[in-house]
């Protein structure tokens, strides 16, 4: 291996690593849900108060990361990665600094701050890989930091659970933060190169572009989020706050086609594919963020596992995506990009239909030798993480290489977007089919009645309130299968990668010589 080939490996390694980081974060809230909701005081029957603190995080990670990647190709990757570590620390100090008086909006605000600092982490190191190496190696590359963003998904619920168990304190999580971004900061130093891309040096930013994506996807979020879902999927407020979301997207579509310096510039680019394939990131998203929910969920509330089970549970589902985010690199570099993830969308909206047709007894389901639960996980885990270095792969070949950090940023953007869009919607939409399905229900009360009599009662209202929660989750995981196959069909119009030219015409390593 030559000396310059070692030097780019341990760059992409350490950009891996942060990119691990913000990932922990980015799901680590998942599995310890009511803890956190039974610590602040908030009724169990209440988690959607916690909306705030699940979507913060990723607001945050959606709104700044476009302009934060375009930063990173205006004046380099390793500044930016450090800026957004030192924030991230900060950000961390403030969610654990949670104050008890009003605790959910102190810790909404430190998930945002953590989410506007890691939203740089995952697509700069992406666009260094674009910088580092050429498009026939790149998919196998962005496979694995890929694999390293999905073990944040598989290490973050447990490594919640983990730290809870050993402090007894879920602050801990965040305290712990602050020095392993430190040092994270220093070995970005160290070895990612310090040069730009060529070609933007002199390149604007586009401030107001990304204040206007940000206002959009800040109001969609606000007017989706429902503190009280007895009376309606939306609050009173949620149509027009949603309509000023949709107009403050669509300023910044007009700007974008107007202003001198954009945020996404598509000159010379290829839209349809382009599209589309942003398109699939953002429903992979959407159902990645709903099985990361709904599966804790259906743990606690339906087969009455504690939060360790629940996230051993998860487990199954999380394994999966490394796993095939690493064979989805390695099958692009052979086929192309379009197939494995027409294939990948297609495996998780099978699975996403055998999650809906549990039966009531799940933990004794099994396909012969093999546990049903863990098999349909598996199952849709695997789809949903084969589509992701293909998706990277894709964008970055239809772009110019000096337009990695923004395109890469834009991939991501779409997925995250579908993950917060995904969880405030059907979240909205779930509490409140729950609340419809039982709200003829009546508590039984041990009067007037024998001990007998309120013992069958209180188990006939248990047995409906299951029957109202297995529906609600049916329903949730058959909307989830039908955004795999619409996904699915938008892959076919993905760029094939097998006969499309490469639009990068930078060698690999330019930075390095820098």
């Amino acid at each position: 291996m030559s000396a310059a080939g070692a030097r780019r490996r341990v760059a992409i390694g350490v950009g891996g690593g942060v990119v691990l980081l913000a990932a922990l974060d980015a799901y680590v809230i998942t599995t310890i849900v009511v803890t956190v909701v039974k610590d602040l005081g908030i009724p169990v029957n209440r988690l959607e108060r916690l909306t705030p603190v699940l979507t913060g995080f990723l607001l945050g990670y959606v709104a700044a990361m476009p302009l934060l990647g375009q930063l990173s190709d205006r004046f380099g990757r390793r500044p930016l990665l450090q800026a957004c570590l030192l924030v991230f620390a900060a950000g961390s100090v403030l969610t654990a600094l949670e104050h008890q008086e009003h605790a959910v909006a102190w810790l909404t605000a430190g998930r945002v701050v953590q989410g506007l600092a890691g939203g740089a982490l995952l697509p700069v190191t992406m666009a260094l890989a674009g910088d580092l190496w050429d498009a026939h190696r790149r998919p196998v590359v962005l496979g694995a930091v890929g694999a390293a963003q999905e073990l944040g998904s598989v290490l973050g619920p447990l490594y919640g659970v983990a730290v809870l168990e050993i402090a007894g304190d879920w602050r801990w999580i965040f305290w712990i933060n602050v020095p392993v971004a430190l040092l994270a900061m220093v070995a970005v130093h160290l070895t990612v190169p310090g040069g730009r891309p060529a070609g933007l040096e002199k390149q604007g930013v586009d401030w107001l572009g990304g204040l206007l994506l940000a206002l959009g996807l800040g109001l969609l979020v606000g007017g989706l989020y429902n503190p009280d879902p007895e009376k309606s999927a939306l609050p009173s407020w949620g149509l027009p706050v949603v309509a000023a979301g949709l107009v403050a997207l669509a300023a910044f579509v007009l700007w974008e086609i107007k202003a001198r310096t954009r945020l996404f510039d598509l000159a010379g680019v290829r839209r349809g594919p382009l599209l589309a394939t942003l398109g699939v990131s953002l429903l992979s998203g959407a159902a990645l963020m709903v099985t990361l929910v709904d599966v804790v969920l259906v743990a606690q509330t339906l087969l009455k596992k504690d939060t360790v089970d629940g996230a051993l549970l998860l487990t199954r589902f999380l394994v999966a995506l490394p796993v095939a985010a690493l064979a989805g690199g390695l099958v692009a570099r052979r086929v192309g990009e379009r197939w494995p993830m027409v294939a990948g969308m297609a495996l998780s909206a099978v699975g996403y239909l055998l999650i809906a047709a549990w039966p009531a007894d799940l933990a004794g389901a099994s396909y012969g030798p093999l546990p049903r639960l863990d098999t349909d996980l598996v199952l849709t885990g695997f789809g949903l993480g084969l589509v992701i270095a293909p998706v990277s792969s894709a964008v970055l070949r239809l772009v110019p290489a000096a337009r990695h950090g923004v395109a890469s940023a834009a991939v991501v953007v779409a997925r995250m977007m579908g993950m917060l869009l995904g969880i405030a919607a059907l979240s909205g939409w779930g509490f409140h089919r729950f609340h419809a399905l039982t709200a003829d229900l009546q508590m039984p009360l041990p009067f007037m009645m024998s001990k007998a009599e309120f013992t069958k009662e209180l188990a006939r209202y248990q047995a409906a309130v299951q029957d109202a929660l297995r529906t609600e989750y049916q329903e949730i995981f058959w909307i989830t299968a039908g955004l795999c196959v619409v996904g699915a069909l938008l892959a076919l119009a993905a760029p094939s990668g097998r006969n499309d030219a490469e639009t990068s015409h930078s060698s690999p390593g330019h930075l390095l010589t820098r």
